[in-house]
C-alpha cells in the first residue's frame, strides 16, 4: 500500500465538491471554524473565570428564618 499521490487528493477533492457542491462545503467550513473558536474561548473564560477559594456563604438570621431549624449534631458513641 503505497501513499496517495497528489492527483488522486485532486480526484478526491473533484468528486467531494461534485457531491456536496461548493456552498455545502463553505458552510460545513465556516460552522466548523466557530465551532473551533467557541470552544478555545470558553477554555480560555473557564480558565480565567475560577475561582482561587469558594464564595462565602451571606444568609439571612437564623431567628428570623421560619425554614431553619436550630440543633446541635452529636456524634454517635
Amino acid at each position: 500500500m503505497g501513499s496517495f499521490s497528489i492527483w488522486h487528493w485532486l480526484i478526491v477533492l473533484v468528486v467531494v465538491i461534485a457531491i456536496f457542491g461548493t456552498k455545502k462545503l463553505r458552510n460545513v467550513g465556516s460552522d466548523l471554524g466557530a465551532a473551533v473558536k467557541g470552544f478555545k474561548d470558553g477554555m480560555k473564560d473557564g480558565v480565567a473565570d475560577a475561582p482561587a477559594a469558594p464564595p462565602q456563604q451571606v444568609g439571612t438570621s437564623k431567628a428570623n428564618d421560619p425554614n431553619t431549624v436550630d440543633v446541635d449534631a452529636k456524634t454517635k458513641s
